[in-house]
């Protein structure tokens, strides 16, 4: 019986370059059964990742319709992929045998499979980062092109957005600091978006409170509650903005506004009722301003 040639990849490009053709055709030369064997990451549409196992398989098939093109996920566990691999393969094909080839620096010093393993040889060096990133930007008039936004914007997982809110207390514990926007009446607690950049929550909380209020001293950060915000920008989205809010005591300093704040000012916690009830809180925060309110009442 002969065997078949399994190439494991990724093809994570929009299209397939030359160094995918030739090492598809080293193995044509030397099977009459080729299937690629695809790995897929939980995590979709980033810019590592950013083509589904659908729209590669089609890729590929346009060039290649003849060839059988298998998903396999990815595990941190090195042992448990290739025991995946294994029984993906010969579920698929039973009483099959196949040798797995892979370019440098592939798949074949973390497979631990009973199958045989081949490098392939790089006759043409090809980046695919650097192909991804050198088209991130194009924008094309086509139908097709619209119809792979539409396409991925549709089939991503909804996105809930990590915010960060800080409520400054003076060090009697009777004031807090609150903040308005440019064009705004309303008064907030300043903070904003947490960063991948960012160690922690708290991390997240120093820099916004530093960005919009000035560099001044403060106590540890403390975490008192999180809330679903009801964001305008996100009313009719499925991707949501969930708030968490940590209080902290003002040390020494002065808070001054900053970023796109452009006035921050003192409050008597006594008067955050009113501010409620007036409308001169920004409606996003009252319930933040309310747990608030009631932390410091007990």
């Amino acid at each position: 019986m002969k065997t078949g040639g399994v190439i494991i990849a990724r093809f994570q490009t929009p299209f397939l370059h030359e160094g995918h053709h030739d090492l598809i055709q080293q193995v044509k030369a030397k099977h009459n059964k080729v299937i690629i064997v695809l790995g897929f990451t939980a995590v979709k549409l980033t810019p590592r990742n950013p083509f589904d196992f659908f729209t590669r398989e089609k890729m590929i098939k346009e060039s290649y319709p003849s060839i059988v093109v298998l998903p396999l996920a990815d595990n941190p566990s090195d042992a448990y992929w290739s025991h995946q691999l294994d029984g993906l393969l010969a579920n698929t094909f039973p009483s099959e045998t196949f040798v797995l080839y892979g370019s440098k620096d592939s798949f074949i010093p973390y497979y631990h499979g009973r199958l045989a393993t081949e490098e392939l040889k790089d006759n043409i060096q090809f980046s695919a980062t650097e192909l991804r990133e050198k088209h991130s930007d194009d924008v094309l008039a086509s139908k097709e092109f619209r119809l792979g936004i539409n396409y991925a914007a549709h089939n991503r997982y909804p996105i809930a957005y990590p915010t960060v809110d800080i409520a400054v207390l003076s060090s009697d514990k009777k004031q807090v600091l609150l903040g308005r926007k440019p064009n705004a009446a309303e008064w907030r607690f300043p903070g904003g978006f947490v960063d991948p950049t960012d160690e922690s929550l708290e991390a997240a909380a120093k820099r916004e409170l530093t960005e919009e209020c000035g560099s001044f001293e403060t106590s540890p950060f403390v975490y008192l509650t999180s809330h679903k915000m009801n964001d305008w920008r996100y009313v009719h989205e499925v991707d949501k903005v969930i708030s968490s809010l940590f209080t902290t005591t003002l040390l020494y300093g002065k808070p001054e506004a900053g970023d796109d704040l452009e006035e921050v000012r003192w409050f008597t916690v006594e008067q955050i009722p009113a501010l409620i009830e007036s409308g001169n809180a920004a409606e996003v925060h009252t319930h933040f301003l309310t747990v608030l309110y009631k932390s410091l009442h007990k």
